[in-house]
C-alpha cells in the first residue's frame, strides 16, 4: 500500500510544514538520499511542545512528542517530494531527548517516532536508530529528530 493511501486509512492530517527556524534547509536531497534537518514538537497552535523528561515532560507526553515530530518530519518530506509515495526506505533516525539527569528510558521515547513510520511505510519504516539523552535541546524542546531516507528513482 502507498504511504500516502495509508495516511488516509489511518486518518492522519499531516501539520503544515513550519519554515527553518534558522540559516539551513529542512530537507536536502542528493544522489537519491533525503537528508531531513532536526524537527521539533509543535501544539497546534504551532508553539513548541517543552519540557525535560521527565522532570517537566512525563514519559508518556514525551513519546507523544516524538509521534508529534515524526508528523511534522513527514510534512517537512511531503512539501519537498510532493508525495511520500517516492519513499522507498528510512535508512536512518537520530533521536535527541531533552533528558533530566538520571532519565535512561530514550529509546522509548524515540518509538514514538519509530512506530509512526512503520505504521506509514511498514516494514520499510524500520531504519538504523540512534536514541540519546541532551541536557537541553534549541528552545526547550522535548524531543528533537533528524532522518536518512532513501529515494526510489
Amino acid at each position: 500500500m502507498s504511504a500516502e493511501k495509508r495516511l488516509k486509512e489511518l486518518n492522519i492530517i499531516l501539520p503544515e510544514s513550519t519554515a527553518p527556524a534558522g540559516s539551513y534547509a529542512k530537507v536536502v536531497i542528493l544522489d537519491g538520499i533525503a537528508h531531513l534537518s532536526g524537527q521539533g514538537p509543535r501544539n497546534s497552535d504551532g508553539s513548541p511542545i517543552t519540557g525535560q523528561v521527565p522532570s517537566a515532560c512525563s514519559l508518556e507526553e514525551a513519546i507523544a512528542a516524538a509521534r508529534n515530530v515524526g508528523l511534522y518530519s513527514l510534512s517537512a518530506l511531503q512539501t519537498e517530494l510532493g508525495s511520500l509515495d517516492r519513499v522507498q526506505q528510512i535508512i536512518r533516525t537520530f533521536g535527541m531527548v531533552n533528558s533530566a539527569p538520571g532519565f535512561s528510558e530514550h529509546p522509548k521515547v524515540i518509538d514514538g517516532f519509530s512506530n509512526l513510520m512503520i505504521d506509514i511505510f511498514g516494514e520499510a519504516g524500520r531504519g538504523a536508530r540512534s536514541a540519546v539523552g541532551m541536557s537541553s535541546l534549541p528552545f526547550n524542546i522535548s524531543v528533537e529528530v533528524e532522518m536518512t531516507v532513501k529515494l526510489f528513482d
